[in-house]
Parts: C-alpha cells; structure tokens; sequence
C-alpha cells in the first residue's frame, strides 16, 4: 500500500465520520451559533501539534504533508479544515511507521537501499529547487521576453467570415443573394456546412495566412476590410464565400500575458543547466552500454 492509498483511507475514515455522527442525537443542548467568520487559527505556544507515542508533530510536519500530498487535495478546505486534515494524517502516518518499527520492517533488506534512494531524490529536489529559486528572476525572465519580441516580425491577420457550401453553383446563388441585401450572418447559420461557422454567423476570428489552406488564404488576404469575394472559392472542403470583416497587424503579447511561460521554459533550463554541468564534472563510469536507436517499424503492408 502506498502512502497516497493510505491517505485515501484516512480521509474516507473521515468522511464518514461527519454522516454518522449526524444521526447520533446530541447528549447536551445544541451550542449557540456560532460567528460567520472562523476565529483565527491558534498555534500552542510550544509549537507542539500533537504527541504520538511520545513523537512531537508540529507544523513543519504538517508543512511537509501538504507539499507531499496537497494540492487539489487541501485546495478547496479552510485553514482549520486543512491543518485538521493534515495533522490527522500525520498522526496516522505516525502511528503506522511505528507499527512498522515493531515489526523491524527498518531491518528489512530492501529498506535501507529504499531510504537511500528516497533521501538522495529529497536532495535532489531540494537543490533544484534552491537553484531555480536563485535564478528564475523577474529580471532574468523580463531579460528573455524583450530579447523573443524583439526577433518577432510583424505578421498581418485578417478577420474574416465565410459560408461553405458543396457546389458552386449553390455559392454563385448565395453571392448574388447576399449582394442583394441579405444578410450574410443569418445566411451563413442557415445554408453553411461548417458546424463551428454555422453557429455564429460564419466568424472564423482572426487568423494569419499559415492558418488557413492555401486556396483561402490567398483569397482572404487578397480583400480589404468589408468586401465580398467576387466570386466562390473552392478548397478540398467545398466551396467557400468570403467576406473580411478586419485586418491588422498581429499584436504582440505582453510581459504578463506570457509571464508563466517564460517562468516555466526558464525552470526548465536553468534545472538542465545545473544537471549537465555536474554531468560534465563529474567521473561516471557506466558498465551497461547504451541502447542502439530504434529503427522504425516496417509498414504492414507494402507500399506502392
């Protein structure tokens, strides 16, 4: 059993806690009610949480649960639900290693090689993360983002809506209905084949040339804002009536916009960084050699 599974346990032994102890009557009158906003947590004075077995579990322990097994689990508690749910968790934690240890489970063969490999994985996190911590700087990631916009080119898009149709003749028809007076949104959620089009009045948004197939591309940014393609437009999808609502050039997102990215891509580095600069001064001597590259597999059957 894991410690997660463990951790499912004890928390669905708290689950039920609440149902059952709802349908046991009170022995004593209910309370007063009580105040809208939860007193403040309080912290003893020594620091001490809770005594297991003569073990003192304060906060840090309980700090280091939450990073072990936090996160959507204690996203949605309170600040006294959570230091309930954590401290619980300790103490069974607790309770369980020390079960463990009367049965000389420590004394195992496969243990010590266990608690090895768990405190040099430990380390190796805590390093990285002291090392991201050292690095990863606003004005380092301020630094990457001036230096990606200013390789950035300027890029047109246009905006553009379109109704798909199967045959040509169909989309002469609608061009010339639409010249007419028609409405080009309404006839687009009614006659378009395009689901997504059809929905809200052909609007495909803004795009730039790549986005498209070549055919309309080249039709789409060849008009100006407002105009109607003089004529269908045919693609391997059908054949398509066009009309560009906007063009612009492709705004450039900001610092803030872009901020978790560069945070990320710069972790990233800065944590490979770190492990090929101990690679490279270290002496590592591998008896296992490499894997040859994987050749890919043969076609099932052959081809023309």
């Amino acid at each position: 059993m894991t410690v997660r599974m463990f951790l499912s346990l004890a928390a669905m032994t708290a689950a039920l806690a609440g149902p059952l102890a709802a349908q046991t009557p009170p022995a004593t009158p209910p309370a007063a009610a009580q105040p809208a906003t939860p007193p403040a947590l309080q912290t003893p004075a020594d620091g001490i949480l809770a005594r297991v077995q003569g073990v003192e579990i304060r906060q840090a322990d309980l700090d280091a649960a939450e990073e072990d097994i936090g996160g959507q689990t204690t996203a949605q508690m309170n600040p006294e639900q959570k230091r309930d749910y954590l401290l619980s968790f300790v103490i069974d934690l607790t309770l369980a290693a020390k079960a463990a240890e009367q049965r000389n489970i420590q004394d195992g063969p496969d243990f010590a090689r266990k608690m090895t490999y768990y405190r040099n994985k430990l380390l190796v996190e805590t390093l990285l993360n002291t090392e991201t911590r050292a690095r990863v700087t606003e004005e380092e990631m301020r630094k990457i983002y001036d230096e990606q916009r200013a390789r950035i080119t300027p890029e047109e898009e246009v905006r553009a809506r379109h109704i798909l149709v199967e045959t040509e003749e169909e989309a002469k028809a609608l061009i010339a209905q639409i010249r007419g007076g028609g409405d080009f949104e309404a006839i687009a959620k009614e006659k378009s084949k395009d689901p997504g089009g059809a929905r809200n009045g052909g609007d495909l948004g803004f795009f730039t040339k790549g986005q498209m197939v070549p055919e309309f591309a080249d039709a789409a940014f060849a008009m100006q804002a407002g105009q109607l393609s003089a004529a269908p437009v045919k693609s391997q999808f059908g054949w398509h009536i066009i009309k560009v609502e906007e063009r612009r050039q492709r705004p450039i997102p900001t610092f803030e916009q872009v901020r978790g990215q560069i945070e990320d891509f710069l972790t990233r580095r800065v944590q490979a960084d770190l492990v090929q600069r101990l690679r490279s001064e270290a002496q590592v001597e591998r008896f296992v050699p490499a894997p040859a590259p994987a050749r890919p597999a043969a076609p099932a059957t052959p081809r023309p």
